[in-house]
């Protein structure tokens, strides 16, 4: 049971923010109690038997509803208990050491009473005037003085616990000492009730209290004082173990679960409730969401904000609602928002204000919250004592970062309840398949991998706090970033069903901070090992972060090893907690409404400068002035507005005293954005004279302290250049700014005609099915010569499309196609494929001479064999950090050998196989070859390539080139390094296109396909994805790329980069989630599918001929002769302007 502490401070009105802290930091360690229960236990067992009753602590943390059982608009019978008290009793004997250590037992250490008689240990008197025990010898943490009190202690009845305890040794700070329950089970299962812990010093007495009550009788009961750290001497004077007897009058009586917690949904406001110091407000479909965030209930929710105390957040008081000796279960739902990047501790308190002006906080529960979704924060509590009054609170994230408020409930329903809630808090509790995931058994199943492992408590290892039990484990004298801690979990996992990793971690010594990575590492059948990235989160010293992530396993696996990795050698990584469990299926995002929204419509004040600056502003401290350019030369290279509403001026901003690369001109656009809507960005700007090359210029929006790109270009002094980009916001800012920045201090920039305006993508749509009819359909006549038209004519036709030609693929990697229902997507929606990784050099050769062809052989088979066409993706890649570091070692001619090799070895393997190679992936981002060979080793690559597969179309292939958001990639400058290649002789053979994008804008892709269509070479998106949270935002941006890629003449083919939940590149961009379920992206792409396969009806004419017009691709025609006969045959449409001509022999 969670009791108020006797050690009670004043404290003033004002909330000292040094005594918060100071509670906040203290409340992890004096957290309420957590059940273990395991089977085996780091503590020595003398009777080999365990067992396990369920017992449930006053005040325990539970993941059950504390509304789950409430019956609506119904009434619910349940047992109600009478409770009827008589005098407490003490059931320990000899409980203040007058006959030594009778009925007391040392556990796996030594202990001795000390007395005015016998001697004092080193002066300290006990608290009683009498005797106490000294606990000594002590090696582990565990290890204390114990009592068995099995024949002692019964059902329904709550016994109260009383000791004063001390440490004594080599002790620099207070270290905790609790009281625990070992229960054994007749089933050889053992639970450890936790009761209650207090800190302890050497030079005082502690006061512990706590309570405890079982709902089911154990086999056998013992009672045990532990908790110093080894080496610490424990000191025990007078422990109590009372009770309040009770009857127990059962009978029938009509009971609800009542929610003491006025207001609890936020419906009536903020009536009842009060913000702490801060500000708060109730956000709702009425009055708005806080930048789009819906309640969790439907409803409302409430926003605590302008917090700038960790403390500050929302209370109510519940003084007169709770009585003394009956748990409450709290719950209530919380999200954070603001500036974080992962997630933050949200609590749950209350404050007790006693008579004698006193005041206690007793921590509830603490959960970690982000702020992408809601998280449900669940405990209990319950009073030994009654104080004057009585506040609940919500409160914890850091300062500045706002506190959202779902849905309160604290409730109590009796006995029946309880026991129901204890019930499935083991079930829960045995949701996860990591076995000890708490470490409450120690480090037992745990293992270090590649070094040691610790476990320790509050106290055992500096000042840092277990998180969320008693418990945290260390990962030490760490060599390697691989070394941590691990366990096996074969046979608790199974195929094709995705899983979900939760870890609190921690680091601590060396690095201040560093990635921690889950990871999985499987073992097939065959000996093959494979590595599952899992989750990645920076960690700190400073405190707990949450690690998170999903897997699934697609092939039969022999063994199975999860672990947590990362830091850096010498780092110390600390784990709190390992969870792992099903997967819980997210719920499907509602489609994104949009009203009044006026498409085209320029949103920027004063775009055109006519008014001057008004609406303008400089960012920072530099100058702003408005100029007129007398030869119009601005209008004339600008040309006609993209926006609909507003042409082009002949008016600039020019703006000087430029002391940072940030500052310029700025405008604040709050309230005129709409969530999941894409905006467009264009805008024109030049740079001044004293520039020293190229500068970088940025159109960029801050939202709420958050950057975000609105299109980037590289500029000389020579001209204007046109800025394009685009942007959403996913959630509603508080405010937003737009502003131009880029160039180095000191260099003038201009800026004229800045545009931002929704984009209407039906309408862009309509234009593009359009000119598709036109690009990818053709006319097709198809002649049955040599028949009797009389008899022929009025015969019926029926044609079908079985297949479109144009190249709809995706990437597939080797363990995808173990995974069957992954092989059936793939192989009915694509017909190319291309691989992730089994090509790739790093993959193929690890190890100098080492090759591994085995994956990319059996993956090249597996597409054969379902008749798929391959791309060879890659052969090189120019970006240093995607090099294994033995090729990195090389000098220049060892280099150069090693290149010749893997162009031999490769190209002669698969001759003929692959259609295409992408040779040197991502040349307008690295330079790795180039720096170590000189510049003509790219083209050398096409060239030998070339040489050694004739057969095989060569492409370049890079990112970012069609969006406009990237300065290093723009179609000019990918131009320019083709014109090179072929220059030296490099036959490139096509144009790839990579498409990781986010929020498209067809227009501007368009404009880039438009550019390279001037080189006369295939382009192909080689390796498209969209990212976006909501599955119907994500849909919509699939269908503009797709649309714009297969209206247009130059595209040959798009690649996805996959389809399949946790096999993808960017999350938030699968097609189908990780257990098979199509998503709306999916469906929609399917739908595209089918919308460009072309279908025809209708009737022989009078010459013998059907005319009709269809995509490219293959048919079966069926033909009806008036007499009933049937005639069916297939037929391919090709490419062509003209129209083809097919005859049909009958």
């Amino acid at each position: 049971m969670l009791v108020v502490s006797s050690v009670n401070k004043p404290r003033l009105r004002n909330r000292c923010r040094r005594d918060r802290m100071r509670r906040w930091l203290s409340a992890g360690c004096l957290s309420g109690p957590r059940r273990r229960s395991v089977r085996t236990h780091d503590r020595p067992d003398p009777t080999g038997t365990s067992g396990g009753s369920v017992v449930e602590p006053r005040g325990s943390n539970s993941t059950a509803d504390p509304q789950s059982s409430v019956s609506t608009g119904s009434q619910r019978m349940e047992m109600a208990v009478d409770l009827q008290v008589s005098q407490q009793k003490n059931i320990i004997l000899n409980h203040e050491f007058s006959e030594g250590l009778n009925y007391w037992h040392p556990n796996c250490c030594h202990a001795y009473v000390a007395s005015e008689v016998s001697g004092l240990l080193d002066g300290v008197r006990a608290n009683s005037g009498g005797n106490y025990a000294v606990v000594t010898k002590r090696t582990e943490s565990w290890q204390g003085l114990e009592q068995d009190i099995t024949e002692k202690i019964t059902i329904g009845v709550r016994y109260n616990v009383l000791a004063y305890v001390r440490a004594f040794g080599d002790l620099q700070e207070p270290c905790g000492v609790q009281a625990t329950l070992k229960l054994e089970n007749q089933d050889s299962f053992i639970n450890y009730l936790f009761v209650e812990r207090v800190l302890v010093a050497k030079d005082h007495w502690g006061k512990l209290e706590g309570s405890f009550s079982l709902t089911s009788m154990p086999k056998r009961a013992v009672f045990f004082l532990e908790g110093p750290p080894s080496g610490v001497d424990l000191l025990i004077d007078s422990v109590t173990v009372s009770y309040e007897k009770t009857e127990m009058v059962i009978g029938p009586q009509i009971s609800h679960t009542n929610n003491i917690i006025s207001n609890h949904d936020f419906s009536g406001g903020l009536h009842s409730w009060c913000p702490n110091c801060c500000h708060a407000y109730v956000a709702s479909e009425w009055s708005g969401f806080l930048n789009g965030v819906r309640a969790n209930s439907g409803g409302n929710y409430a926003v605590v904000t302008k917090r700038t105390e960790c403390w500050q957040g929302l209370e109510q008081d519940i003084t007169g609602k709770v009585s003394s000796g009956n748990t409450y279960f709290v719950s209530a739902y919380v999200q954070v928002y603001g500036d974080l990047r992962g997630s933050t501790a949200v609590q749950a308190t209350l404050k007790l204000e006693y008579s004698d002006s006193s005041t206690s906080y007793l921590f509830i529960e603490r959960i970690l919250a982000s702020k992408e979704r809601w998280e449900k924060l669940e405990g209990s509590f319950s009073l030994t004592t009654m104080p004057r009054r009585i506040v609940f609170l919500l409160e914890g994230p850091p300062p500045g970062l706002d506190l959202l408020i779902d849905s309160v409930t604290i409730s109590s329903s009796g006995l029946k309840q309880f026991e129901e809630k204890s019930t499935r808090f083991v079930t829960n509790g045995a949701e996860t398949i990591i076995r000890n995931s708490h470490f409450d058994a120690g480090i037992h199943n745990w293992s270090g991998r590649g070094c040691k492992i610790h476990r320790h408590e509050f106290g055992g290892y500096g000042k840092i706090c277990p998180f969320s039990g008693k418990f945290f484990v260390s990962a030490t004298e760490r060599s390697q970033s691989w070394n941590g801690i691990q366990q096996e979990i074969t046979g608790q996992v199974q195929r094709k069903l995705a899983y979900e990793v939760t870890s609190v971690v921690q680091i601590s010594g060396g690095a201040s901070s560093a990635d921690v990575r889950a990871t999985l590492w499987v073992q097939a059948p065959n000996g093959r090992e494979e590595y599952i990235g899992i989750a990645k989160m920076q960690a700190s010293d400073k405190e707990w972060v949450q690690l998170r992530g999903k897997f699934l396993l697609n092939g039969v696996a022999s063994k199975v090893v999860i672990f947590l990795e990362g830091p850096p050698p010498g780092t110390d990584l600390l784990v709190d907690s390992l969870v792992v469990k099903r997967a819980a299926e997210v719920p499907s995002s509602p489609p994104p409404h949009f009203e009044n929204v006026l498409y085209g419509v320029n949103i920027i004040k004063n775009s055109t400068l006519n008014d001057g600056l008004n609406g303008w502003s400089p960012l920072g401290s530099c100058t702003l002035r408005v100029y007129t350019d007398p030869d119009h030369l601005f209008r004339l290279v600008a040309g006609n507005s993209p926006a609909h509403d507003q042409p082009l001026s002949n008016h600039y901003i020019l703006t000087t005293n430029r002391t940072e690369t940030w500052m310029g001109p700025s405008q604040t656009i709050t309230g005129k954005l709409k969530l999941h809507l894409t905006y467009r960005v264009a805008a024109w700007v030049r740079v001044g004279s004293g520039a020293t090359g190229p500068q970088n210029v940025n159109v960029a929006l801050n939202i709420d302290n958050q950057w975000i790109n609105g299109g980037h270009i590289e500029a000389n002094t020579d001209r204007w250049y046109e800025v394009k980009g685009s942007f959403r916001i996913e959630k509603q800012p508080s405010k937003v700014v737009v502003y131009v920045q880029g160039p180095s201090p000191g260099v003038d920039l201009m800026l004229g005609g800045l545009q931002i305006f929704p984009v209407d993508r039906k309408a862009r749509f309509k234009n593009l099915k359009e000119i598709t009819e036109k690009v990818r359909k053709r006319d097709v006549v198809l002649k049955l010569p040599g028949l009797n038209s009389a008899s022929l004519h009025g015969a019926s036709i029926k044609i079908r499309q079985t297949q479109n030609s144009f190249p709809f693929g995706s990437c597939i990697n080797k363990t995808n196609i173990e995974n069957e229902e992954f092989v059936d997507f793939f192989v009915k929606n694509f017909n190319w494929a291309v691989f992730g990784n089994e090509l790739k050099w790093y993959h193929t050769e690890p190890q100098q001479g080492k090759l591994n062809y085995k994956d990319a052989d059996e993956m090249l088979d597996f597409c054969q064999r379902h008749g798929k066409e391959t791309r060879g993706h890659c052969i090189f890649w120019e970006v240093e950090d995607a090099v294994q570091p033995w090729i990195r070692s090389l000098n220049s001619h060892e280099l150069m050998m090693a290149i010749q090799n893997r162009l031999k070895s490769l190209l002669s393997r698969y001759k003929g196989k692959f259609r295409h190679y992408d040779v040197n992936n991502e040349m307008l981002h690295g330079s790795f070859y180039q720096d170590k060979l000189g510049e003509d080793i790219r083209a050398y690559m096409f060239r030998e390539s070339h040489q050694l597969d004739p057969s095989a179309i060569l492409f370049v292939n890079d990112y970012n080139v069609e969006d406009g958001c990237d300065s290093k990639s723009t179609p000019e400058m990918y131009i320019h390094q083709i014109l090179d290649l072929q220059e030296r002789g490099a036959p490139v053979g096509g144009i790839g296109i990579q498409a990781h994008i986010s929020h498209p804008v067809g227009e501007i892709i368009c404009d880039a396909l438009d550019k390279l269509a001037i080189l006369d070479l295939p382009v192909w998106f080689t390796e498209l994805d969209v990212s976006a949270v909501n599955e119907h935002v994500r849909a919509d941006d699939l269908e503009v790329v797709l649309r714009e890629a297969y209206a247009h003449p130059a595209v040959g083919g798009v690649m996805l980069w996959g389809f399949w939940e946790l096999f993808m590149f960017r999350d938030n961009s699968h097609l189908v989630d990780a257990e098979g379920k199509i998503n709306e992206a999916g469906k929609r792409y399917l739908a595209l599918k089918q919308e460009w396969l072309s279908h025809a009806d209708g009737h022989i004419d009078a010459h013998g001929e059907f005319k009709f017009r269809g995509y490219h691709g293959t048919y079966t025609l069926e033909i009806t002769t008036p007499s009933g006969k049937k005639i069916s045959q297939s037929f391919v449409v090709d490419g062509g302007d003209s129209p083809l001509v097919l005859i049909v022999k009958l």
